[in-house]
């Protein structure tokens, strides 16, 4: 049986390092499962969700030239395809109207960025000493 990109295997982890897990594979054949690989979610530290000696279905994502496979675990899970209806498009933008125009977005957003960056530059101001500050 060939390592082919697509074909879901099972293996056995052999190894973690802080960027992935060394898999096992059919033939004596190893790949690594990078961490980004791991989970739908952030993976902060791999030894949460992989141990030594786990079994794990991996899918081979690619197979390079120098023979390095490359795995994911997040890939080989089957997932159920996602169907939207128009009322399901998800959470409302802070319940404003959704014909908001793109310029209108673009102004809100400006006015935002501009009133938290007044705020922020009034409270580090006051603890840095800058402006109006008593000098020594």
């Amino acid at each position: 049986m060939s390592i082919e990109v697509g074909s879901k295997l099972q293996g056995k982890v052999t190894g973690i390092t802080n960027f992935g897990a060394f898999v096992e594979l059919p033939e004596g054949k190893t790949g690594l499962v990078h961490i980004s690989e791991v989970a739908d979610n952030y993976v902060k530290d791999i030894n949460e969700h992989l141990t030594v000696g786990d079994e794990v279905t991996v899918k081979v994502i690619n197979v390079g030239d120098d023979g390095k496979i490359g795995l994911s675990i997040k890939k080989a899970k089957d997932k159920p395809p996602v169907t939207r209806r128009p009322s399901q498009s998800g959470p409302k933008n802070n319940n404003r109207e959704r014909g908001e125009s793109f310029e209108q977005k673009m102004n809100r957003f400006l006015k935002d960025s501009e009133d938290r960056l007044a705020s922020l530059k009034k409270h580090t101001e006051s603890k840095r000493g800058g402006k109006g500050a008593r000098k020594g």
